[in-house]
């Protein structure tokens, strides 16, 4: 495309070369089925050569072969499907299907249709390949009023061709569509969001290869050219667009050619200084967003009162002052200068200002929706044209009826300013993300040679070396290389004490340098960093929605219909009551009719009734839950995972790093043999040596610490030892590490055997009775005896200890009393789990049978329907945390891309397991409350406004309070969920406090 004054863009890849590339996606997709070249040649052959995808399914309630079998023959009998594989341990299928043919979603509604429940997995990403079969994109989405608006929009993304899934929020105007980039492209969904009647635009995707930046110094057509001819001789770029008016430059590159730090150095540098560049961060148009939409919404409010002022004035004031009463009474052709002055005023507030509201109407009959924009068109239009028609009525015949302009301007006034504090209070729920957000570093100071210089933070790459300076942002997550410091983490995993950090120390992106000067180097940037992956965990939450939203959503789909067809019944039975004489013509209004009556009635009741309310109800609760959620180091993943955990009956935990530290100490080393102890501690650590059990670690440090009295031993670091290792450890052969028994090798040509008693017995090892009291005795205090049997003799025993958490018994107290019913499984020794459970409270302690484990525990406490948690370290116990209904993954420090997980609680604190349940139940409680507050709302003011109780109480509710009323419901019910943001999670002087809801 030509570059023109605002646009610029490079032009697209050749044919061949794009050939090239498509060659080369097939290729790579082709390597993606495992074992499967020749048939899919074959297939792929039939079917004309076009792509196959290959993706898995999540399958539940297969029982049996029988089940599995049923679920393949439902899948090979959809057309499109060329190979499907079921694993009924797994509970998983393996599908081979054609795009072209069939969708995703065909392939779930057929396991479903079936009998079982299905769930699209994650597709697997070839090794080394940068390549996405989709990608998601976030979109903004203007003109949402309720959930009517969502429903259609969601119906319209899901049928476009390519798109794999859509999930609209009401709440933060945003919609996610995860689409095949090969099939449809942003551009086209953009279109389709805005002939859905909205606004659309990208805010970002997954894309790694496109780079947002801001450009100063683009002041002519010159500077113009100038920045074109740069990026045309730059290796790797291959498309660019500049938009002038913004400054906003867009730039897709190769990564593989040129990095986005060399990109935007080339360009500076290229330029000799005439253009500086900046990485614009995604969410920096969603801040913009939030406060564009309420501005424009303030903007219109203030336009339409400004114009309504005057309106109340004529209609008002002035019929009481003798000077502007003669002048608003004199005729001017067929009408008087004051219904002139009305009519002019309202029409610009009705079809200009109020112009909004008749394009969304339109816009959402035409895809066959309605929702409150169709309620308030018609009651502003329905008041509007009886005014016309009652001027050019009067006009003609003489008879003058009153007009209710006055009507029409208050309503959309009111509606106006009931959107805009809408937007205010939406904003407000959002600030948790906003919070996050803020805390990206801007800059960084990367240290290159002996030379230092600033860059964006967002150019940082893996393996840069940055300075800190005292209370600056750590820029990026890595590993401190020189200096000491404490770093405040508070505002990443809710730990309010600052963190000692040395050489080799950790350090989170965005957290806050205390006091001494840093050099850390970069691990990880962009998307993998904490910071960013808290914030991405944060807003699937807030896009997910609850299972309680169904409610709102059906309720949606029916309420314009029921109130339009309530408000003919108003009109029609107050208009026939007055002809039959039903009641007094004293009721009328001056010079007014049994219509005029009835429809005054009719249309307080189209705009009085507010669906608004009921479809912000869970969305602005869960997006605040959420944010509240991850200032406390609790993040949640939707709005799901708050309705489950809620009703949480069992908890389970695992024992080692769950309750107890996970930093297991050697207490006891007591030997049964003529071996002395030197001897001993070096024969049992050469043979643990080689193994990466915590058991083993900890053996290996007592005896180096024996040794060497190396305090610095404590930390369990054996990888800076190396050169004491070889003077003081044995050679070993033939090492095997046994699961759940222990280790055997060979130390000198002997046999030596260090684990359980099963190990023991095994290998016709005799435990004499005194060592087995001494071993029941350690484990009766809630210690691990290791035994060690050398060339076939039993040498001694070691005690092993790990001490349970400080905060482990409250918070078993608390859960009780929570009535949360806490169950410890752990596949340690019986008598040790026994013992260390006393310690801590717990009276129901399960063992962990192997291969199903701790997942089993849990199916067997989910048979009654019992809502089960599961509390573990995120990475070994991920098929346990799969299986609960909840599942926390504690002490996730900076690993926070925990799939398995429904929360993952940043800090290593058992006090957070407490939080998520607590804060689920508050979320939920004003959840409901926010429903009573929408449905009471519509059931008292529906029938108020239709003018039941006129007859008792000569109060008739007129057209302009009925839209205020309607505007401050969907604000009430935005403010009832920004008083989750007083959240404060219980400490632990107050867990105790907790009762049973």
């Amino acid at each position: 495309m030509a570059p023109s004054r605002r646009d610029l863009q490079l032009t697209p890849l050749s044919g061949d070369t794009a050939a090239e590339i498509g060659a080369m996606e097939e290729v790579r997709l082709l390597d993606s089925y495992d074992d499967e070249e020749d048939s899919l040649s074959k297939i792929e052959e039939g079917v004309g050569g076009s792509g196959l995808r290959k993706i898995q399914v999540g399958v539940t309630g297969m029982t049996c072969a029988a089940c599995s079998n049923s679920v393949e023959g439902a899948l090979m009998s959809v057309n499109g499907v060329f190979k499907a594989s079921v694993a009924l341990l797994q509970n998983r299928a393996d599908v081979l299907f054609d795009p072209n043919l069939v969708k995703e979603e065909d392939i779930k509604e057929a396991i479903e249709d079936a009998g079982f429940e299905a769930e699209i997995l994650a597709e697997p990403v070839a090794s080394g390949t940068k390549t996405q079969a989709t990608l998601v994109g976030q979109f903004t989405i203007g003109g949402m009023t309720c959930a009517a608006c969502v429903n259609s929009v969601e119906g319209i993304l899901r049928d476009l061709p390519g798109v794999k899934r859509a999930v609209v929020a009401l709440a933060t105007s945003l919609g996610e569509v995860e689409y095949d980039p090969h099939v449809i492209g942003k551009d086209e969904i953009v279109t389709a969001i805005e002939d859905a009647g909205f606004e659309g635009s990208l805010v970002q995707s997954n894309q790694q290869d496109k780079l947002l930046l801001r450009v100063d110094g683009v002041l002519n057509e010159l500077d113009a050219q100038v920045l074109e001819g740069i990026l045309t001789r730059l290796n790797g770029v291959r498309q660019f667009r500049l938009d002038r008016i913004t400054g906003e430059l867009e730039v897709v590159f190769d990564p593989e050619v040129v990095s986005s730090r060399s990109l935007v150095d080339g360009i500076e540098g290229e330029g000799y200084g005439r253009f500086k560049l900046r990485v614009m961060s995604p969410y920096e148009r969603l801040t913009s967003k939030d406060t564009g939409e309420a501005s424009n919404m303030f903007r219109r409010f203030i336009s339409s009162l400004s114009l309504s002022i005057p309106l109340f004035f004529i209609q008002v004031i002035c019929p009481h002052i003798a000077l502007f009463d003669t002048v608003l009474v004199w005729r001017c052709g067929p009408f008087m200068v004051g219904d002139w002055l009305k009519w002019a005023l309202v029409s610009v507030i009705q079809f200009v200002i109020g112009k909004r509201f008749y394009v969304a109407a339109w816009r959402a009959l035409r895809n066959g929706s309605t929702n409150m924009d169709v309620l308030v068109a018609l009651g502003t239009s329905a008041s509007y044209f009886y005014s016309v028609g009652a001027l050019l009525y009067g006009a003609v015949t003489g008879f003058w009826s009153p007009t209710y302009f006055d009507a029409s301007a208050m309503l959309i006034t009111f509606v106006l300013l009931g959107k805009y504090l809408e937007s205010l209070a939406k904003g407000k729920t959002s600030d948790a993300m906003k919070k996050l957000v803020q805390l990206t570093p801007a800059t960084a100071i990367l240290i290159e040679g002996k030379g230092e210089r600033e860059i964006d933070a967002l150019l940082i790459q893996p393996g840069d070396s940055l300075k800190v300076l005292p209370g600056g942002k750590i820029p990026a997550d890595g590993v401190v290389v020189w200096g000491s410091s404490y770093v405040n983490e508070s505002m990443v995993t809710g730990e309010s004490v600052p963190v000692s950090k040395e050489v080799d120390s950790p350090v989170i992106g965005g957290t806050i340098n205390m006091h001494g000067v840093l050099h850390i180097k970069a691990t990880k940037v962009g998307s993998d960093a904490v910071l960013s992956q808290i914030i991405s965990l944060v807003e699937t939450a807030q896009m997910s929605k609850a299972p309680i939203q169904k409610f709102a959503d059906y309720v949606a789909s029916i309420f314009v219909p029921v109130v339009i067809t309530l408000a003919l019944f108003t009109l029609v039975g107050w208009s026939i009551g007055g002809a039959v004489g039903a009641y007094p013509d004293e009721w009328l209004p001056q010079n007014g009719t049994h219509f005029v009556f009835s429809l005054m009635f009719s249309i307080s009741v189209v705009v009085i009734a507010c669906p608004c309310a009921l479809g912000l109800a869970t969305p602005t609760a869960v997006m605040v839950a959420t944010g509240v959620g991850a200032t406390n180091g609790v993040l949640i993943k939707g709005g799901d995972a708050l309705e489950k955990a809620h009703k949480v009956k069992y908890v389970i935990f695992d024992k080692t790093g769950t309750l107890t530290q996970g930093k297991a100490t050697v207490t006891t080393a007591k030997i049964f043999s003529e071996m002395d102890r030197g001897e001993f501690l070096t024969l049992v650590a050469s043979a643990e040596a080689s193994s990466e059990h915590p058991l083993a670690k900890a053996i290996v440090e007592y005896a180096r610490h024996f040794h060497f009295f190396d305090e610095s031993a404590e930390d369990g670091d054996t990888s800076n030892k190396g050169s004491q290792n070889a003077g003081w450890l044995l050679d070993t052969t033939d090492f095997s590490a046994l699961p759940g028994k222990g280790i055997q090798c060979l130390v000198n040509n002997k046999l030596i055997l260090v684990g359980n008693r099963k190990l023991m017995s095994e290998n016709s090892i005799t435990i004499p009775d005194h060592v087995e009291k001494f071993v029941e005795e350690l484990e009766e205090s809630a210690k691990t005896g290791v035994i060690v049997a050398y060339s076939g003799q039993l040498v001694g025993v070691m005690g092993v200890a790990d001490p349970l958490k400080r905060e482990a018994n409250v918070v078993v107290e608390g859960l009780l009393r929570m009535g949360v019913r806490p169950i410890m499984v752990t596949g340690d020794n019986w008598r040790t789990a026994r013992a260390v459970a006393k310690e801590v409270g717990i009276e129901d302690v399960r063992a962990e049978v192997m291969p199903a484990g701790k997942a089993e525990v849990i199916r067997s406490l989910q048979k009654d329907g019992s809502t089960v948690a599961m509390v573990g370290d995120g990475i070994n116990d991920s098929p346990a945390l799969a299986a609960a209904d909840v599942g926390m993954a504690i002490g996730a420090g900076t690993d926070v891309a925990i799939e398995a997980a429904d929360y993952v609680l940043m800090r290593n604190n058992l006090e957070d397991v407490i939080t998520a349940i607590d804060l689920s139940r508050k979320t939920l409680t004003r959840i409901r409350l926010n429903y009573v507050f929408a449905m009471a709302y519509n059931v008292v003011s529906i029938p108020i406004a239709a003018g039941v109780f006129f007859p008792i109480l000569r109060v008739q509710l007129p057209p302009w309070a009925a839209g205020a009323c309607m505007a401050l419901s969907s604000v009430s019910v935005v403010c009832s969920s920004l008083l989750l943001r007083r959240y404060k999670k219980p400490r632990l002087t107050t867990i105790l406090e907790i009762t049973k809801e």
